[in-house]
């Protein structure tokens, strides 16, 4: 039996996209585009109250998250921190993962929350 019970599951973040599960709070609208090669992982994110966001950092053997992020907010906040996140693969194949974040600085926070794999469109079956 192997000594770690470790969990090790294959997934391929690049390309994938993802949005906060919907909460009334108006964030619904953030789009992140996560790109990954081999264990190096990075994205950008828009909409909600981010003007802009950038992520970077590594994707782990069993296919969570750590990384840094920092974003310029639609009031001109600058906010900067880290977010640890472990997936779960919903029916169907999309991922929702499970984020602990934290930010730094003035505007220093933390919390946990939700972001969801945004399905990609089934081809026209007109076509």
């Amino acid at each position: 039996m192997p000594a770690s019970d470790a969990k090790v599951l294959s997934i391929d973040y690049d390309g994938r996209r993802f949005r906060p599960v919907a909460d009334g709070s108006g964030e619904h609208s953030r789009v992140a585009t996560y790109h990954q090669d081999g264990d190096l992982l990075w994205g950008e994110f828009t909409g909600g109250h981010a003007r802009r966001g950038t992520l970077v950092g590594r994707c782990q053997p069993d296919g969570s998250l750590d990384f840094a992020y920092c974003m310029v907010l639609d009031d001109g906040r600058i906010i900067v921190g880290e977010c640890h996140s472990t997936p779960e693969i919903l029916p169907g194949g999309r991922v929702l993962l499970h984020e602990t974040w934290q930010r730094h600085g003035a505007h220093a926070a933390s919390g946990v929350s939700q972001i969801e794999e945004i399905p990609t469109s089934p081809p026209d079956a007109g076509a």
